[in-house]
């Protein structure tokens, strides 16, 4: 039954648990990451934003995220921060169960190297690039586009945050799921 009023109720009769729990699964995720590093190398952070790709609003870059991740990664380059971003975001997007992912990145260099238009040079970033595309390769289907650093903000802020809270003595790590309470 597909309940308008109680969209969690998308279940018919007969269905199994795992049908109808697979169903509210999101069919996939837009994920904005960033990295940040204060001094290059310096304090660093990474910070992912993903919506469910259902939502309307999902593409809008000021909208609030179903999930989130802010750490801080300690002393690292801003690269490394960045390439770190997107694997801990594909890891989340998998564990959450999507098939599609749309990578929205202010980072021309990621998004030139998992399109395989640019080499990964530095020897820091190639396990990181390798496990991106490993991660990746276990989804149905993926973009990863470039998008102006205006259109990062969620994504730069979780990042900012995680530095400050790290500093301030708070968590290294902040991971909101779907469902989670802010």
């Amino acid at each position: 039954m597909n309940d308008t009023l109680f969209p969690g109720l998308e279940s018919e009769p007969g269905d199994s648990e795992e049908t109808v729990r697979d169903r509210r699964r999101p069919r996939g995720f837009i994920i904005r990451t960033d990295g940040a590093a204060r001094g290059n190398p310096g304090p660093a952070s990474l910070g992912a934003a993903l919506f469910d790709l259902a939502r309307a609003d999902a593409r809008d870059d000021r909208a609030v995220p179903d999930a989130s991740i802010s750490d801080y990664l300690g002393i690292q380059t801003n690269n490394v921060a960045e390439y770190t971003g997107v694997v801990r975001a594909l890891e989340l997007a998998s564990e959450l169960g999507a098939r599609e992912v749309h990578l929205l990145l202010d980072s021309k260099l990621i998004v030139e190297q998992l399109a395989g238009r640019w080499r990964v040079k530095d020897s820091k970033l190639i396990p990181l690039w390798g496990a991106s595309r490993q991660t990746l390769s276990g989804f149905d289907r993926w973009t990863a586009v470039h998008v102006p650093r205006a259109l990062n903000s969620v994504a730069d802020a979780l990042a900012n945050e995680a530095i400050d809270r790290a500093q301030a003595g708070g968590p290294a790590s902040v991971v909101r799921r779907p469902g989670d309470r802010s």
